[in-house]
């Protein structure tokens, strides 16, 4: 699932490739991914120019003027840039057609992904967006602000890392990442979380993603960006994905366990 460093990689791709082209047609092949009335969804997209594109979190904003097309890709959800003559092909659910002869096209197999558009002014008040914590590496992060969102809770700080509404962005991979860093067992209950761990939490998040978004992201199995631009944050993981290998730290091999439905990567020697 791309996370925040991914969403952003996908952002600065499309930036590079569809920034000012106008949207002269669209073509929504599975309706669900659009979460809206779909003539609707289309009158207020085509003749418009795509402006910027930036991101909330794990969303993508398509800045479009007064309006904005708001995009989350969920589990595997990507976009690709393409000739207007090439085959529709399987899993390609919506096709923004571009004046230049070029195709924007949302390709998504798991077809978890949604997008909808609404004023640029409603953006941030959307409740889906509205709801969302701060994310990893924003200065606004600091660990008072962690301690009093999490020290009341009985859920597991894995748990409460992958909480959007807590810390806006980290998934999985990061959150696997942030604990190990931090030295903190998944499985340690909210309530039990010191305010000086927190303070390491905050250093983790900022350090792992200030890094993982220079470093385009991480590829690994079902994520890249399918736009010519391939993460390379998979060379720095630590724990993610490296059960039975030695910890870089003392050498014990790396366990996986599940917490809260989502498999967790951890040395039991470093995260006590």
């Amino acid at each position: 699932m791309p996370e925040i460093a991914e969403v952003r990689t996908v952002a600065t791709a499309l930036n590079k490739k569809v920034l000012h082209k106008n949207i002269i047609g669209i073509d929504i092949i599975y309706d669900k991914t659009v979460a809206m009335d779909k003539n609707e969804f289309k009158k207020l997209i085509i003749n418009k120019t795509i402006e910027h594109i930036d991101t909330v979190g794990k969303w993508l904003l398509f800045r479009l003027g007064e309006y904005t097309l708001v995009s989350h890709l969920r589990m595997e959800g990507k976009y690709f840039v393409k000739s207007s003559k090439d085959p529709v092909v399987k899993h390609e659910h919506v096709i923004f057609h571009l004046a230049d002869g070029t195709d924007l096209r949302y390709h998504d197999t798991r077809k978890f992904g949604r997008m909808k558009v609404v004023k640029t002014s409603d953006v941030m008040n959307l409740p889906e967006i509205k709801k969302l914590g701060i994310e990893p590496d924003n200065k606004e992060l600091t660990s008072e602000y962690i301690y009093n969102k999490i020290h009341h809770l009985r859920i597991t700080i894995k748990q409460a890392l992958l909480d959007q509404t807590i810390i806006n962005g980290l998934g999985n991979i990061y959150a696997n990442e942030v604990l190990f860093y931090a030295k903190i067992k998944p499985t340690k209950k909210c309530n039990k979380i010191t305010k000086k761990e927190c303070e390491i939490i905050r250093e983790g998040c900022n350090e792992i993603i200030t890094k993982a978004t220079k470093s385009g992201g991480t590829t690994i199995r079902s994520y890249t960006s399918q736009l010519g631009v391939k993460g390379s944050y998979q060379e720095y993981l630590l724990v993610h994905d490296r059960k039975g290998k030695a910890c870089v730290n003392c050498g014990t091999p790396i366990d996986k366990i599940t917490v809260g439905g989502r498999g967790t990567y951890y040395c039991k020697n470093c995260q006590k």
